[in-house]
């Protein structure tokens, strides 16, 4: 399937299918035209690669785990390849002291909308 059936497909953007294929995410044939074809496991890799961007994952951790995912009905299992349960508990300490960083900066923002409202 060329790359305009694979964003119907898959509802995600020619241009994001490109930068996938720049991470190294997607592998398509090149056509001696140029023109990319993609195959049904495209479909499933780029529904895993969505699935792992919501999880918080940047590419560089999707590259390494991609292919360590697979499909069970709706969503997408993990399975225990080499270094994955260590990338995920690695970003998953790094996903907690980005959300406490920003309850720090919330409550420091409360604090000066608190300090600038006017009295009633």
């Amino acid at each position: 399937m060329k790359i305009g059936d694979l964003t119907r497909r898959t509802g995600v953007s020619r241009r994001l299918l490109r930068y996938y294929e720049e991470q190294g995410l997607l592998r398509p044939v090149r056509l001696p035209n140029g023109y990319r074809e993609y195959g049904e496991p495209d479909v499933a890799a780029v529904r895993h690669i969505r699935a792992m961007l919501a999880a918080g994952l940047p590419t560089a951790v999707i590259a390494r785990l991609l292919d360590c995912v697979h499909d069970d009905g709706d969503q997408i299992v993990p399975s225990a390849c080499p270094g994955m349960v260590s990338n995920l508990r690695r970003e998953h300490r790094r996903i907690t002291e980005t959300i406490e960083r920003l309850q720090t900066s919330q409550r420091a923002l409360d604090a000066m909308l608190t300090a600038v409202r006017p009295a009633p």
